[in-house]
Formats: C-alpha cells, structure tokens, sequence
C-alpha cells in the first residue's frame, strides 16, 4: 500500500472520493452530498479514512465542476472531469463509443468514437439530478419514491425539462386533473433523456456502446429504462457499470500516477488550511437596521387582517372559497361580512381530489347543525377537476379571484403581484376592471421554489431560512438571474466568505428584481401603481416584503391571509353568487365518494390527445387533456376559425402524378405560406409534389437526433422531423430553399424572413447525413421580386432538370398567381367570418403570429380553445392589409412582424375585436415585438395578451389567460355602461 492513489471529484452537489492501490484496487469509495460546503464534506471524508492513510505517501488528484476552485485555494493538483472520466473508461471499458454522465448540476455526453469530444450543458440545470430532486419536492415524494413509481407507469405525457417553471407548469395540471403519478415519474424521466439527446447530442448520432455514469443514473432505475428504451439500447450496448456514480473520481485516481507522492498529512493539511480563505464580498444596505424598525413594518402590515370568527360559537350562513393551485391547496370558510371561519393551507401532494375531500369532511364537521354553507367556489389549476369532483357550484378564473380578495382589503387596488411557488400573476386594474396581466413565461427564478430550492442546498427549512436574511448586515448583491447561474454566484459568495444570513437576505432582493425587471419590466415604481396589494405565499416572507418595498421605495399592502388569497376570492365570490343553498356534496355523500384517474389517447381526430379519465361515484366522471369538446360526447366548435380553414386548403394541395417525377418538400418555416407558389411552379412544371406528413410529438422525435440546437424555437426542431420523414417515404429529390427575403408587401422597412426562416435550409443540410444520399436542393431564392426570379429560376431548372426557360417562365408566372389567389381567399374568407360574427353579436379575436403557427402541433389547439369560448377567430394576414404603412419605435424589417404591427392597429380600429399574439419560446424577434405589439393596443385602450408555445401541449396557463382576458373586457364592457345606466336613471 505505499502507492496509494486517490481521486476526489467535487461536483456541482455532491463530493466523490475514491483510494486505489498500486494494482488499481479500488480500497475505498465515498458519495456524500456537500451542501455547498465543498471543502468542508472534503476534508470530513477524508478525516473518517485517517487511520487507513496516516503516514502514507499519496499521489493525489481533484477534479469535477467545483473541484478547480478547491484544487486553487489548496494548491493541489487538479485535472479536467472529461479527461478523468475518459482515463476509468479506457482502463475498464475500452471499447466504449460514447458515454452519458449526469450529475447533479451538470450532464454530458463524450463522445469517444473518432476524435474524443464533450458536449455538455451551459445556461441550464434542466435534465440533471437538480431537476429530478425538484420534481420529486413537486411531487412531495422522495427521489426513491419517485424512482420506484416510475417503473410502474402506463403511458408517458410530454414534459419540458430546460427549465424547472416549464416542467411544473406541465405537470401541475396532470396531477391537479388526475393523472397517475406512476406516469407522471416515469415522464419526468423521459423529460431528461430527451433533454440531455437534443439538447447535448446536437447532432451527432449516440450509437455503439454507451456507458451511463453519474449518480442519477447509477441510483434511479426509471431513469436508466427511460435511456435505454429510447436509445434502443440493448444489455450489450447499454453499460452501467458499478462504481458509475464515482467513476470521474476513479479516474481522477488513475491519472494521479502521473504526479509526484506526498505525506497524506501534508495534503491533508492544505485542503483543511483553505477552508478558512475568505475575501469580501459584493454587499448591499440591510433590509431592516434594528429590531425596533423591523416591529413597525410588522405593525403596519399585520393591521390588513379579516377577522377571525371562532367556529365553535358562531351560528349562521357561510360562503366556501377554494384554491387549487400549481403547487397548494387552499381552502377558505367565510361569514357574510368576510370574517374567516376555518382556513387550510398546505401541499396538494400531487393528489388535490384527497386533499380537498379531506377538508371538506372537517369542514362539514366543523359546522354541524349551526352553519349553513350557502354558496362554494373553486379557482386556480384544479378548477374543472374540483368542481366536477365535489359539484361545487361556480368556478372563476384565478385573475379575477385575487382582484375579487385584493379589492377587499383595498378598494382603491390598482396593481397586485401574486407570487407564488412556481407561478407568478401581475395585473393592472383600471376602472374597476382587469386591464393587463403578466404572467413568469419562461424562469420561475423569481418566485418562492427559487428561495426554497437553496434552502434546502444549504440544509435549512424554507420559513428558518427567510428569517435569517432579516438582519444580515450586508445581504449579497447576487443580481436577477435564472436559477442556474445564481447557483454559481451563491456558490461564489460561499467561496468570499458570505453567511448564510447575507446569502438568504441577497437571495430575496434578487427573487424581487427578478419580479420587478423581467416579468414586469418596470422603468419605475410608477409603471406599476400608486395603491399596489401583494399577494401569493413567498409575500409571507418579510425578507421579500421589505425588498419589494425598497425596490420600489413605496409601502403596499400585504394582506395578513397572502397565502390564502384565491380562495378568499373565490368565498367573496361564492357570496356574490346570492344562492340560497349550494350544490357542494353533503357530509352523506362524502363518505361514498370515490375516485380513480385512468389514462388514454383520444382518437377521435389526429391530434390524439393524451386525456385522463376521473371517475367518481354514482357514474359521475371529468376529462382532462383535451383540446376540444370531442372526448366529452360533444361537437368541435361550430365557430368560424381560419386558421383551421388555412390548415385544410395547404393540405389539400395534393400532389398531381407528372412525367418528371416526384418532388419532396417539407411542410413547415417558410414553406408553409408559401406552399401555394412552390406547388403551383413544380406541378406546372410537371413534377409530383409530395409534402411531408402533419407534424406531431411523432415527427419531432424521429428528427431529434440531428437537432444542433436545444435553444432554436419548435417550429424549426420539427423540420429535421419532416425531412427524415421525407426520406423515410423513398423521396429521392427534396425542395428547401433559402429565402433571405419574403415577398413586399410594402407594410415595413423591408421584408425580410427571421435568420431561422431563411437559412435553416443550410443548417438541415450539414446535420442530417441522409440527405447525402439522394437530390437535396436548397438553392437562394427570393421571390419578392418575381423578374429577378424568373431569371435565376430558368437558369436553375435548365441546370438542374434540363427545363426549357420558356416552360420554366409560365410555371413561375402560374405560381405566382396561385399565390396572390390564395391570399386573396385568406382575406375573402377573414371578411366573411368578421361578417358571420357581426350578424350573430359574436366578440372576434385576431390570433396573430407566423404563417407555420397555423400548426396544431405547433399551437397545440389553442385555436380550438379559443373557439369554445364562443369567439370568432382570424389571422394577422386577413386584417394587415387594411392599415396604411406607418412608422414604428422599431426597425420593422420582418415582412411576418411588420403584418402583426398592421393587424394591431385595425383591431384598435374595431370595438368588438380584440387581439392575442402567439410567440414561439426561443424566438429573439419577438422579444422586441411583444413590447411593440403591447404599445400599439395599450395606447388605443386594447388589452394586450402574449402566449408563449413550445413543444409542450399542456393548455392549461393558456386556459387561464384567455378566460382572464375575456373577464376582463366582460367587466370594461359592465363598467362602460354604468354612466350610461346612471344618466338614463
């Protein structure tokens, strides 16, 4: 033993130390998590192992994504994790082709075959042992529980893994709606396998023998049957070896033979004196100077309390308000006069059913003969399941349940900001009514998970941890950024020598800047409201109040029920209902109540929705997961929608069998609107065309593997999906060009297609390797100017096909007309449809975005919703063209942009049409855009209403803005006729 090796590889959670001998015996193996305490856990595993080191020589290695910094402040050898991992894999399974580590921060991929490459996630903690410990917390199970229910699942629901706020808004409305959680753990899973092959793979094919490690993967089954099934990997080409969650320690230990020994004590001794090195950190003022202070916030803002009626003694009506939301369950009991009789507050477990049936039995306890529930309510995520569970008796739409509690507690509310767990809400009241909302689209790093998630790294319970920022004499400046990076900064701070007090007060500044300057983009305090109530559980953490109020340098009024203000909202709102009795299931009926949650596909139409079946006793029963009224025995919206009519006329354009062959294109980007044009020219032409088949969750995932980029939006990940779907159809000539221009509809400064449009051609080329194989023409094309075309496009077909360039100038002129007449239809059939609701007093709502958004797979039957809601829709492309150009703020150079910008300024124009825009996640235009789109409908008096699409389905945030649009124009509208009501009084 007087070659003892040892490798320590400090990663972004845990700590791995490993002793080999001189034959490469592995004598000891830790895997302790550190909970940021990095050098500290280092040097408590190694104290446990003195006796078996005590004056030995030791060659000596660390490594791992927090290990540089110890490796420094000790002076200690350290090498990079990508060489220490590829050393163990060449030493004990040489013939390795690619491996995939995940860790608890960190995931990779090496590649091995041909030159030795890593590819390894940057900008977030998506797909790794961080987000599997978040969804689990979700979930209120352990990792093991999660793990074990995995293995029994059924069915797999698509789940977004970049981010921790996408995956919880997917998965909250399964589990507030039914779904078995059996599922729900095995998608999780499946959400970080397709995150780390589409987002790490970027294209470059996983194939031969591939080698999981890291600790996630070493310790979850799910996980590894996720992986291995999706790979198509068998037992011999699928190796998880059995020290995997210590193997970048082992190697670490295997490449220390290179370095000189020396006395274990003498590196024991510089691991243990780094421990202690700090230096000053990046401050901010105390968010409270002394106690005395800190007493009168406390007095101000606990005067804004309902009062607490004793249950025991009180006689008479009462109203049932009920919360149930993303990630809570609240429940609230109220007099007349809004006294609170019983409140509940806590985790909905995943399983909101059980947790409301068991309130209402305490409830129904509570009151026995003496109170007399009148009326009952329910909001928020599980609003349908609850109220189908339970017949309560109204539901209402979250926006409308906490103006409906904050108008309580200040009538003269002009702003609220609810922030809760996963979700945040701003709305600007104006006359009474809703007027804009806001809504966290993409990050949830400024709500309360944000302050929890550290919390728990750092081994403290959410309330201890909230109330050690209180007096922290200098708070961190840790910025507003994603929870990723703060991690870093937290992580940074520690390494300065911050306190955990400092850290916990710098972390609830930076949840509020978060809230403040990315989700309501404020310039000033002004933006927001002079008479601003705040709302939402993480508002029950002073720390967070006195940083808000600081921010903005204004008091405001913190209710002393935040947490519970949904459903005191939706009680006062159960009140103004004037029943005389409710429908809530009596304390009789309970006890026979029942439920199970079974999954299905709906097959009904091509969409084939992923739905979940409730049963309850006596035949009752709620479907969830469907995008129209179908699964419900009813019939699809008889409303007029023209994005449905666009859909059906390009696929109608069938192909014409034509003596030159067959010619493939894909059906998505710039071929979409522009279909038309392509199919008129090669049918003329005499070629067949054939398109790609409609895009679906299918058709993404058959291309994922060639996608080079986890961050370009949806609508251009699917192409890889049509093209490979293209060559799986025998296509031997496929058409894509590149289009740097879109035609002039002399709306905009120029008419150019966004970078993604116009040279993805370029990028499917050089990832997709098939494509070598057959006829794949992306030539540069512009057909804005159809005399230039008719140029290059006889030069090009005579090359290409040997087309005479007479016969190629009528196919470009027949093209050119189909496509002026299929615009000219869009707009016919837009008149037609503002006509049909105009005679039948429908509101119209203008859905506007690019022509591929047209898509249900892309939009995800937002289309369809919106219909159901007894709503007249049409495009941005049957209205742009009745507004004259006009100048904007903006360089208004995007020809799809420029016809939104056109579409807004009619609609301000038209008392009965109101506009949402679509935005497709990833897409830089459209940050400038919705700040455009916003101005130009808030400044005629429109509402103003964004919803962001990606490759998850889950409609229910979408659900909640539309309806919270539609209730407030209902109350603009009741509030623009008093006056009237009142003068002819």
């Amino acid at each position: 033993m007087t070659n003892l090796k040892i490798g320590i590889d400090i990663g972004s959670t845990t700590v791995k130390v490993v002793v080999l001998d001189g034959d490469g015996t592995l004598l000891f193996r830790s895997y302790e998590r550190h909970f940021s305490k990095v050098r500290e856990k280092t040097c408590e595993i190694l104290r446990g192992i003195q006796e078996m080191l005590s004056g030995r020589q030791v060659r000596m290695l660390i490594t791992g994504s927090a290990g540089l910094g110890v490796a420094k402040a000790s002076s200690l050898p350290f090498v990079q994790e990508v060489y220490a991992t590829a050393a163990a894999v060449r030493e004990y399974i040489p013939d390795t082709d690619a491996v995939i580590e995940l860790g608890g921060e960190d995931a990779k991929i090496i590649f091995f075959k041909g030159s030795l490459e890593e590819r390894m996630n940057g900008s977030c903690a998506g797909g790794t042992g961080a987000f599997i410990d978040q969804m689990a917390t979700l979930m209120n199970i352990s990792v093991e529980e999660l793990d074990a229910l995995s293995l029994k699942h059924e069915k797999i629901y698509p789940i977004a893994s970049r981010c921790g706020v996408f995956a919880k808004s997917d998965i909250q409305p399964i589990l507030n709606q039914g779904g078995r959680k059996e599922d729900v753990a095995a998608s999780i899973f499946q959400a970080v396998v397709d995150q780390t092959i589409s987002g790490l793979t970027q294209g470059r094919e996983l194939s031969g023998k591939v080698v999981f490690l890291g600790g996630p993967l070493h310790f979850l089954k799910g996980l590894r049957e996720r992986f291995t099934e999706t790979l198509h990997l068998d037992e011999e080409h699928a190796i998880f070896p059995e020290n995997g969650d210590c193997f970048a320690a082992i190697g670490a230990a295997l490449c220390a033979a290179d370095y000189e020994p020396m006395p274990f004590e003498t590196m024991f001794r510089k691991l243990e004196e780094a421990v202690d090195s700090t230096s000053m950190a990046d401050t901010l003022p105390p968010l409270f100077k002394d106690r005395a202070e800190y007493d009168a916030f406390l007095k101000r803002h606990n005067a804004n309390a309902p009062g607490m009626i004793d249950p025991d003694t009180y006689e008479g009506d009462a109203y049932l308000g009920i919360d149930a939301g993303s990630t809570t369950t609240k429940l609230t009991l109220i007099t007349p006069e809004g006294g609170i009789l019983y409140t509940y507050y806590s985790s909905n477990a995943g399983n909101p059913v059980s947790v409301v049936k068991g309130q209402l039995e305490k409830i129904h306890e509570l009151c026995g003969d003496r109170i007399h529930i009148r009326g009952s309510a329910v909001t928020g995520y599980g609003e349908d399941l609850i109220k189908s569970a339970f017949r309560v008796d109204a539901g209402l739409v979250e926006t409308i349940a906490h103006y409906r509690a904050a108008r309580h507690f200040n009538p003269d509310v002009d702003f609220i900001i609810d922030i809760g767990g996963q979700d945040m809400k701003c709305f600007k009241i104006r006359n009474g009514a809703v007027d804009s909302i806001m809504l966290n689209e993409a990050c949830s790093s400024g709500c309360g998970s944000f302050i929890e998630t550290f919390a728990r790294a750092l081994g403290y319970s959410i309330a201890d941890f909230a109330k050690l920022g209180l007096f922290a004499e200098h708070p961190v400046n840790l910025g507003s950024r994603c929870t990723v990076f703060m991690n870093s900064s937290v992580k940074q701070a520690q390494k300065e020598g911050a306190s955990v007090e400092a850290i916990s007060a710098g972390l609830s500044i930076s949840i509020v800047k978060n809230a403040v300057y990315k989700v309501i983009r404020a310039a000033s305090a002004d933006d927001l409201g002079k008479h601003i109530v705040v709302q939402g559980g993480t508002f029950l953490n002073d720390a967070v109040l006195r940083s808000f109020e600081v921010e903005l340098e204004r008091n405001v009024t913190r209710p002393v029920i935040a947490g519970i203000m949904g459903a005191y909202g939706a009680a006062l709102y159960a009140k103004d209902l004037g029943l005389t009795q409710t429908s809530l299931l009596t304390a009789e009926e309970l006890k026979g109540f029942t439920h199970t949650a079974k999954p299905a596909t709906c097959g009904l139409c091509t969409n084939h929705c992923s739905l979940t079946v409730n049963q309850f006793d006596n035949g009752r029963r709620f479907i969830s997961g469907n995008r129209c009224q179908r699964p419900l025995g009813k019939a699809a919206s008889t409303m007029p929608n023209l994005l449905r009519y666009k859909y059906e006329k390009l696929r109608s354009l069938t192909g014409i069998p034509g003596p030159r062959g067959k010619i493939g294109i894909p059906f998505g980007l710039n071929m979409y609107e522009n279909l038309p044009f392509w199919h008129a020219l090669f049918t003329k032409l005499g070629f067949e065309v054939v398109l790609s088949p409609e895009s679906s969750r299918k058709l993404y995932i058959k291309g994922q593997h060639t996608i080079p980029s986890d961050t370009v939006c949806y609508p251009a990940k699917l192409m890889h999906g049509h093209v490979e779907a293209l060559l799986d159809m025998g296509a031997d000539t496929i058409f894509y060009p590149c289009m740097s221009y879109n035609f002039d509809e002399k709306s905009g400064d120029n008419n150019y297609n966004c970078p993604v449009v116009a040279y993805y051609p370029e990028l499917i080329g050089a990832n997709i390797p098939r494509l070598k194989q057959i006829r794949y023409l992306n030539p540069y094309f512009g057909l804005h100017r159809p005399r230039d075309f008719k140029l290059r496009a006889e030069k090009y077909f005579l090359r290409e096909f040997q087309i005479p360039k007479g016969e190629t100038r009528a196919a470009v002129d027949a093209a050119y007309e189909a496509y002026a007449a299929y615009k000219e239809d869009i707009r016919l059939e837009g008149e037609k449809i503002i006509r049909f609701a105009r005679e039948n007093g429908k509101r119209i709502l203008v859905l506007a975005g690019r022509p591929y958004h047209i898509d249900p797979e892309i939009n995800h039957g937002i289309d369809e919703l919106i219909t159901s809601f007894d709503l007249a829709l049409i495009s941005e492309d049957a209205l742009s063209h009745l507004v004259s150009k006009e100048s904007r703020k903006v360089l208004n150079q995007w020809t799809y942009q420029a016809r939104m910008y056109s579409a807004a300024r009619y609609v301000c124009t038209q008392p009965d049409m109101h506009l949402v825009q679509l935005v497709s996640f990833g897409c830089g235009i459209d940050a400038i855009t919705g700040d455009e789109m916003r101005d130009i409908l808030e400044r005629c008096g429109k509402l103003y209403t964004q919803l962001k699409i990606d490759d998850i389905n889950n409609l229910g945030a979408v659900r909640i803005r539309i309806r919270s649009l539609l209730a407030a124009i209902d109350a603009r509208e009741k509030a623009a006729t008093k006056p009237k009501e009142a003068a002819n009084g």
